[in-house]
């Protein structure tokens, strides 16, 4: 039997690098796994990530799983003919609602080929604190609440960056008691093993049916622009790691300035078969660096994926400020394409049960 693993959450918690791990952890233990990207967009940085530390990757673009849930199906039906024994599934990190809208239906249309995971939604301690600490419940904080009150498994990730992990997790688990709590650190490894563990130890709460409004959802949504922005890179022997650093800190400062939230802003500086990816989650923090290149190098292409939430049109510029900025700190020459900048459409799933 096929075991499908769906990792929700919100933007920037982590969710890839969990993905990868975890993929790891499995294959360890001498199963095959597959895994699934998932974009409203395209030229997705996470999918670039996942492949260059794993064999099997597959992406659905375009939209969500649950918009693009036929999509989402055939290539589960191509990794189950391919051999694949567990595939874990990563959604967009602005979807909730997964259990009407993905679980219950690929259990409904594939049960008899696939046991379907109990639903993990991953979490960023530091996005929890922001969100629950605001008097004002805005859409994107509704969004956020609806992503936990859903999942059979909540993974509090990050514990290694933060003091309070046992208070924190506690809290989670008096707040939703439905579901299991478990703390842990993609990217250090610490209690990965619990979390697998959760996937093939718990059954999922198929049974529960979680109000939605769809209107309040549809406007989360519609706050973040959704940027994909291809770059040709040329200079004479340049730091490729400092200028995606440039580029995200000065991001950084005007999204910070202006008290805009971050979704996730990532980039991947690419050149021949080496690659930088950096990432940033918070308006004011430093980026975070997953890759590295590591030497000087005279030519790259960059692909950057950003979802804040601003108006697309100012967002295009406050991109094309900052690799201004990173240009002339690392006198590199950029040719930007035309930027694809979008806020997603109202969410209207193919199923909901």
């Amino acid at each position: 039997m096929i075991t499908f693993i769906p990792l929700g959450g919100f933007l920037g918690a982590g969710k890839t690098t969990t993905m990868i791990a975890a993929a790891a952890a499995i294959e360890a233990t001498g199963r095959k796994v597959s895994v699934i990207t998932n974009d409203q967009g395209v030229d997705l940085v996470d999918t670039k990530l996942a492949r260059s530390a794993l064999g099997d990757v597959s992406e659905v673009t375009g939209g969500c799983f649950c918009c693009r849930f036929e999509d989402l199906a055939a290539i589960v039906v191509k990794l189950v003919d391919d051999g694949a024994d567990t595939i874990i599934a990563e959604a967009v990190g602005s979807c909730t609602d997964l259990q009407s809208t993905v679980v219950r239906p690929l259990e409904h249309h594939y049960g008899r080929a696939l046991t379907v995971a109990p639903l993990t939604t991953v979490v960023d301690p530091f996005r929890l604190r922001a969100f629950t600490r605001s008097a004002h419940e805005s859409d994107l904080s509704y969004l956020f609440k609806r992503q936990l009150e859903e999942a059979d498994v909540i993974a509090l990730n990050k514990v290694d960056m933060i003091r309070d992990a046992d208070a924190v997790r506690g809290d989670l688990a008096e707040r939703y008691p439905k579901a299991e709590v478990v703390a842990y650190s993609a990217a250090t490894g610490e209690n990965l093993t619990g979390l697998v563990a959760a996937w093939t130890e718990k059954a999922g709460n198929r049974d529960h049916r979680m109000r939605v409004d769809y209107d309040r959802y549809a406007a989360a949504e519609a706050e973040l622009a959704w940027l994909n922005q291809e770059v040709e890179l040329t200079g004479d022997g340049f730091d490729p790691d400092e200028w995606g650093a440039a580029v995200l800190r000065e991001l950084s400062r005007w999204a910070a300035g202006r008290q805009i939230v971050i979704g996730h802003a990532k980039l991947t500086v690419e050149s021949g078969d080496r690659m930088a990816k950096l990432s940033l989650t918070q308006a004011g923090a430093e980026p975070t660096t997953d890759t590295r290149v590591g030497t000087p190098i005279e030519r790259a292409r960059v692909i950057v994926n950003a979802r804040v939430a601003c108006p697309p049109e100012e967002m295009d510029a406050a991109l094309e400020a900052a690799i201004r900025t990173a240009d002339t700190a690392a006198r590199t020459r950029s040719a930007a394409q035309a930027a694809t900048s979008f806020q997603p459409g109202y969410p209207q799933p193919v199923y909901r049960m």
